[in-house]
C-alpha cells in the first residue's frame, strides 16, 4: 500500500496513488487551501478562456508547471489537451516514474478538467 482513495478510503497501489494526486493537483485553484495558498494548478481559471492555439499553449503549461512543483514522484514527458465539442476538456499526460522500485515506469493519466 502506498496511499488512500480519497472516495473509498481503500488501499491504492503508487500508480493509482500518483493519478489521484496528479487530479487533485489540476483540479485545484491556486489560493483556494487555506494552509497552502501556492497548492494547486492554474487550469480551473484558464480553461474558459477561448480555445484558441495561445491558451491551449498556456492550459499545458500550467499542467506541468504545477505538476512538477508538487509531484515529486514523476517526470513529464508528454501532454496533451482534448477539447470536445460538447464544452469539456481532458489533459492526458506521460509521465515516468522517478525513484522507488518501479522508477522508470511509465504511467498514462487522464484528467478531466471542468
Amino acid at each position: 500500500m502506498t496511499g488512500m482513495s480519497r472516495e473509498t478510503g481503500q488501499a491504492l497501489d503508487e500508480a493509482a496513488h500518483i493519478s489521484q494526486s496528479i487530479r487533485d493537483i489540476l483540479t485545484t485553484p491556486v489560493g483556494s487551501r487555506l494552509m497552502r495558498r501556492t497548492y494547486g494548478s492554474l487550469l480551473p481559471e484558464l480553461i474558459d478562456q477561448p480555445a484558441n492555439p495561445a491558451n491551449r499553449l498556456r492550459l499545458m503549461a500550467a499542467a506541468v508547471m504545477a505538476i512538477i512543483q508538487w509531484e515529486p514522484r514523476v517526470t513529464i514527458s508528454n501532454v496533451s489537451l482534448q477539447l470536445a465539442m460538447d464544452g469539456t476538456a481532458t489533459i492526458d499526460l506521460t509521465a515516468t516514474r522517478r525513484g522507488g522500485q518501479r522508477s522508470g515506469n511509465r504511467l498514462n493519466i487522464s484528467v478531466p478538467i471542468q
